[in-house]
């Protein structure tokens, strides 16, 4: 491989990672068509590494092929994200009591750090810097698990999750409550409780899934 065929590959990588992160925090909505001349332009680069990176992202199912039109995010269907809910459940359940036990005295100041930024985007109705601190969170507690399998599971299905995850704040009572099983997973490390922070985690999910399933149904 030459040298102008070894950076094409390095900038297709770069731009895959930053559209996946981008896919997993919500940056794109259910239903939102991808125009690679727009992303492109996002990202600062040329369409290429753009389309390849796009196509990437379809052949995992984290975006959708439309004939003629080029790949939109997936809408999930309600019997969709219900199977999706209890799977993280399971999985991120599992990843939280192990890497609760694992977890060094800075990864522990790392997530209450990044649970009192969390509270703090809720209060000024910062959606995204809430998403990504949540993020961030919740990656340093399931990689303290140790298991690349588990994680690569959980990372897979953030991606299918990511894209309804921005609609919790089109519902105002969900900002009230969004932080309540982060301070309690702190608490239980704290106690040094793994079974508290897998249910703490199993809590989130299921708190947050609960308003977006309304959504769902309500057809939003």
């Amino acid at each position: 491989m030459s040298a102008t065929d070894d950076a094409s590959t390095t900038q297709q990588d770069e731009v895959y990672a930053r559209l996946r992160q981008w896919i997993t925090v919500g940056r794109f909505l259910p239903g939102e068509r991808l125009k690679i001349r727009n992303v492109a332009a996002d990202l600062g680069v040329g369409q290429m590494p753009v389309r390849a990176a796009l196509q990437r992202l379809a052949a995992e199912g984290a975006l959708v092929n439309i004939p003629n039109a080029g790949v939109a995010v997936p809408r999930l269907g309600v019997a969709e994200f219900d199977d999706l809910l209890q799977t993280r459940m399971l999985l991120e359940g599992e990843a939280a009591e192990r890497g609760a036990a694992r977890l060094d005295a800075a990864q522990r100041k790392a997530l209450k750090a990044l649970c009192t930024r969390m509270a703090q985007a809720l209060a000024r109705g910062d959606a995204a810097d809430y998403l990504a601190a949540n993020e961030d969170f919740h990656v340093i507690l399931y990689q303290a698990a140790g298991s690349p399998t588990l994680w690569r599971l959980i990372d897979t299905l953030w991606l299918q999750a990511g894209p309804i995850s921005n609609q919790l704040f089109d519902t105002p009572d969900a900002a009230r409550v969004l932080n309540d099983a982060h301070e309690a997973l702190i608490k239980a490390l704290a106690r040094n409780d793994s079974a508290g922070v897998r249910r703490a985690v199993e809590q989130d999910i299921f708190v947050a899934g609960q308003f977006l399933r309304q959504r769902l149904r309500d057809g939003s």
